[in-house]
């Protein structure tokens, strides 16, 4: 309100108070140049943030590569491990007798050892590199092996890995405590820098098994600073005190945030290494990873989300790859809770899922529908038995004869996942899958990456989300973790049959006979069905064009060395 008064104009202010007309004037010409200011000032910021360097740009130049890596590991000791996560770490971390290759990771290459030889393989001898070191200076000699191989078969560590020495004269007989002196078991050190290893029979696929983790040297000196050799979770795997032998060192890790490795200047081929640094990265959002790889913030991210990978083929097919993997993506049964205990129903509730419509609507991935557990090409020679379909109608006969005819008196169960956007999507189609030809009721249970491996070492589950990437190329490293007590079977089922049939694979030499057992095996597995195959993997991942050498590997294996930035 204004009003004139000795002919000056007056005004009153929202709070009733009287103010000359000019005074107001200059208020608001204050307050416009102020809130100019703060547009401007707003304005300017944002467009120093749009031409700000992204994270990778930086990191890019400091020769950084930051790449997610999934959940945050469990442990850092290689013979307790038994995550794709770890993995990752591993192949920087550490380097076993055969190592892989930079043009191709899934070769085998000289590691710790230069070269080997057999005339059976049955008997390997191993020659170790001399100026072999581990990333502290300490020599790494033959005794160092013998001392992990000790260390992962003592029954006290209680490694879950442990089967994977049993082709290994002696070494599941050590292992279950029916031999109690090492130096029966068929390794035995010549020389500090020579190994030989006596398996109880031919397999020609050994050095490709070499390259796995569970094979790898760990540090007795340093272990044992820190307790006893059968300690687990000691002090030894921090940072500071952890040793490896690899390309790279353990340098920082900042829980559920990031770990760091750095060149290792003690590598023997350290002459080849580019890089400076790894960032891992713990995201267990497939979205939030996508994310950060789309805001510059990592260089390759482990996967994509379901519902981005028609964007990335068509619009951005520069940054997106899609990579054979020897991989099996299934469900686990815990066969000792009613009714999963019944053949009928764990039947009934593999012929109830479609893969086809799995795949073709949900995934869209290039997957291929799991009709047995071993996926192709596991092994020269090998045929999977595709003897798996879908049929819901034998389904449901099959859920009668166990006792409940139209899932009537069912009990509520759930599918157990590790947190992930796509497992859950998986777990929803498949419950809808259960509900609409079986009508049974299922739930989709989430747990964080620890509690979850937990529950299924624990049989803490009914059913149970999993995935089983090839150790080797040999269709042995899918069906050997089936076998009484194996650390990875985690079902509570056993079969003394199917045991005789992957013992006798063990010594079976000649190679269409080995093949047959194995055959007659999967087929025993796929009959009691201890476990629900859903499809053959494939690996959907991003990764910049400023990230060169990190070729893709059935098996996971990454060769680091190999990897090098290219600023774009």
């Amino acid at each position: 309100m204004h009003f004139r008064y000795s002919g000056e104009v007056w005004g009153i202010d929202k709070l009733g108070r009287v103010q000359h007309a000019g005074e107001t004037m200059r208020a608001w010409i204050t307050r416009a140049l102020i809130l100019t200011g703060l547009i401007g000032a707003v304005f300017a910021f944002h467009q120093s943030r749009n031409h700000r360097p992204t994270r990778i740009t930086e990191a890019t130049e400091k020769g950084i590569l930051i790449i997610a890596n999934g959940a945050e590991p469990e442990t850092m000791d290689p013979q307790l491990a038994t995550g794709v996560p770890e993995h990752h770490l591993f192949d920087a971390l550490f380097e076993g007798l055969v190592a892989t290759t930079p043009e191709d990771p899934d070769a085998n290459g000289p590691g710790a050892a230069t070269h080997w030889e057999t005339q059976d393989f049955i008997t390997w001898t191993f020659h170790l590199r001399k100026e072999g070191r581990w990333s502290d200076g300490t020599p790494l000699t033959a005794a160092d092996f013998l001392f992990s191989f000790q260390r992962i078969l003592t029954p006290a560590l209680a490694g879950p890995y442990a089967p994977m020495l049993y082709p290994m004269l002696n070494a599941e007989e050590f292992n279950k405590g029916e031999v109690k002196d090492f130096t029966q078991v068929g390794a035995k050190a010549l020389d500090d820098h020579t190994l030989q290893i006596i398996l109880k029979g031919p397999a020609p696929y050994l050095p490709s098994m070499l390259k796995h983790y569970s094979w790898h040297p760990v540090p007795r000196h340093v272990i044992e600073r820190f307790g006893k050799m059968t300690d687990r979770d000691t002090q030894w795997t921090r940072v500071g005190n952890l040793v490896g032998n690899g390309p790279f060192k353990l340098k920082e890790w900042r829980y559920t945030h990031s770990i760091t490795v750095e060149r290792n200047p003690l590598y023997w081929d350290a002459g080849i290494v580019k890089l400076n640094e790894i960032q891992f990265i713990p995201i267990v959002s497939d979205a939030t990873e996508e994310r950060a790889f789309r805001d510059g913030q990592i260089h390759a991210t482990n996967t994509v989300p379901l519902s981005k990978l028609d964007y990335y083929r068509e619009k951005e097919p520069e940054v997106f790859h899609i990579d054979p993997m020897l991989g099996t993506y299934f469900y686990r049964i815990n066969v000792t809770k009613p009714p999963f205990n019944d053949k009928r129903v764990r039947k009934a509730l593999t012929l109830a899922v479609d893969q086809e419509t799995l795949i073709r609507n949900v995934l869209r991935g290039g997957q291929k529908p799991a009709v047995g557990f071993t996926p192709p090409g596991a092994g020269e020679g090998y045929e999977t038995p595709g003897v798996l379909k879908y049929d819901p109608e034998e389904a449901r006969r099959l859920l009668a004869e166990a006792g409940f005819p139209n899932g009537q008196g069912f009990p509520k169960f759930d599918i157990l996942i590790n947190t992930l956007e796509s497992h859950r999507t998986i777990g929803e189609a498949i419950q809808e899958m259960w509900k609409k030809n079986l009508n049974i009721p299922v739930g989709v249970l989430n747990e964080e990456w620890n509690v979850y491996l937990k529950s299924q070492r624990t049989l803490d589950y009914q059913v149970c989300r999993a995935g089983w990437i090839g150790d080797y190329l040999d269709p042995y490293t899918f069906l050997s973790i089936w076998q009484t007590g194996d650390g990875n079977n985690n079902t509570g089922w056993s079969n003394a049959r199917y045991d005789e049939l992957m013992q006798a694979s063990l010594r079976e030499g000649e190679s269409t006979r080995r093949m047959a057992l194995l055959t007659e095996a999967e087929l025993l597995l796929l009959d009691e069905l201890p476990m629900i195959p859903l499809y053959w993997y494939v690996r959907a991942h991003l990764s910049r064009p400023e990230v060169k050498g990190l070729k893709s590997s059935l098996l996971e294996h990454r060769c680091y060395k190999a990897v090098y930035l290219e600023p774009q």
